[in-house]
Formats: structure tokens, C-alpha cells, sequence
């Protein structure tokens, strides 16, 4: 008999080594979804990107760390205002390590300069891999996102102000004001990505089916046709 309960409890804890393991398992593998969710950490105090290497990394190639020096750290890309004599009025000059600021890589950040004339918009679109913080330094700007509950949450903002879009919502700047405006974008990502709405769906190539974005919109399929040669489509 005291064999018998010797193994059982034997049994037992075989059985709760086998739960705890599995439960390790689990919350191993929620902690590098989690992790992976965002760009990695860097491993290196700093990496300045090598824009002339042809190597293609999930990321950008470093320089050698001998060639850098203070002033590779610093940025003068937005010391002028961007050309906003275009259809929307606005225009976006960007500070991403992959593109003018090399310093950025594996920082993870992007930022950009954002103009706007009296009446320029930013129009609706989505930062897939960033939440953005806008920083008004000049004029008024009515700004929203609309959450996946169909909300909407608007601000008109002054001099001063500052917003948060979060990340991967729909959002918009809007310049309400008779003077321009402009406002620095941070965002949490070195390459955030973006999606303008608009020209995503009236101007993908190849074309989404009129019927489609027929019904989707509740409008004729002639305004459709309409709408997609605004886009080029």
C-alpha cells in the first residue's frame, strides 16, 4: 500500500511539473509577441545607417563607428518650410533614418516637418507600426482619429498644443486657420509606414472592382469611375 501512494504522488508531481512547464511555454511565447510587436532594441550604443550599401537588412547596415562624429547626430532638415502650392495644401519633409537622418536607425523614432497653407489638410490615412506625436509650433489645426469603434475624437489646437494619434488608427490635421501652420510629427517607430485611405482604395494597382467599392461607399459605379480617375486610376 505505501508503494502504491508513493508512486501516485510521484504521479502527481510528474503532472504538475508537466502543467508548470507548459505554462512557462505559454507565457514565454505571450512575452516575445509582445516583444516583437515593435522594433527591436538596438545592441550597440549606436548604429548611423550606411545609405550607399546595397545590403538589404530588416533594418539599415551601419557605418563604420570610427567615421562618425558629433554633427552626424544632429539635423537640419527642417530649418525650411516645405512647398505647399499643391492640391491639398500641405506638404510633409521627413527626418527616417532610411531616408535624410541616418543617426535614427535602430533609435527607433521617425519624424517629420509638417506644413500646412490656409485650408491644408493632411488627409485621412494610418501609421501601421506607430503611434504619432504632434507638436503645433505654428498657426491653429483641427486634427481627429476615429477609433475601431467608429468614434471619432476631434481637437482644434493651438500654438503650443500638443496631440497623440495612436497607432494605426485613421487621423487627419486639418489647417482651420487664415495663416499657416506648422507642426513637428514624433513617432515611435524608424519606419512607421503609411497608408493614405483615399488613394489606397480609389487608386490601388490593379484597380479594386467598382462593384466593390460601390457597395462599400453606397454610391453608382459611375461615381466610382469617377472618383478613380482623381487618382489616377
Amino acid at each position: 500500500m505505501a508503494k502504491y501512494h508513493q508512486l501516485n504522488s510521484l504521479a502527481f508531481v510528474a503532472a504538475a511539473a508537466v502543467a508548470a512547464v507548459g505554462m512557462l511555454l505559454l507565457l514565454a511565447s505571450t512575452t516575445v509577441t509582445v516583444v516583437m510587436a515593435a522594433d527591436a532594441d538596438p545592441i550597440d550604443d549606436f548604429c548611423v545607417a550606411d545609405l550607399t550599401s546595397p545590403i538589404i537588412l530588416n533594418g539599415l547596415v551601419c557605418v563604420n563607428p570610427a567615421t562618425v562624429n558629433g554633427s552626424t547626430f544632429a539635423f537640419t532638415g527642417f530649418e525650411n518650410a516645405g512647398n505647399t502650392n499643391n492640391g491639398l495644401g500641405s506638404a510633409v519633409t521627413p527626418g527616417f533614418a532610411g531616408v535624410n537622418y541616418p543617426a535614427l536607425n535602430t533609435q527607433g523614432l521617425a519624424l517629420a516637418r509638417l506644413d500646412y497653407a490656409p485650408g491644408g489638410l493632411v488627409p485621412p490615412h494610418t501609421h501601421p507600426r506607430a503611434t504619432e506625436v504632434l507638436y503645433l509650433v505654428k498657426g491653429q489645426l483641427l486634427v481627429g482619429f476615429v477609433d475601431t469603434s467608429d468614434k471619432f475624437y476631434p481637437a482644434y489646437l493651438k500654438t503650443g498644443d500638443v496631440y497623440v494619434f495612436p497607432r494605426g488608427l485613421v487621423h487627419f490635421q486639418f489647417n482651420f486657420g487664415k495663416t499657416p501652420a506648422f507642426a513637428i510629427a514624433v513617432l515611435n517607430s524608424q519606419n512607421p509606414g503609411v497608408q493614405l485611405i483615399a488613394p489606397a482604395l480609389f487608386g490601388a494597382t490593379p484597380p479594386i472592382e467598382d462593384a466593390v467599392l460601390a457597395k462599400a461607399f453606397g454610391i453608382p459605379a459611375s461615381e466610382v469611375e469617377i472618383i478613380k480617375k482623381g487618382f489616377g486610376a
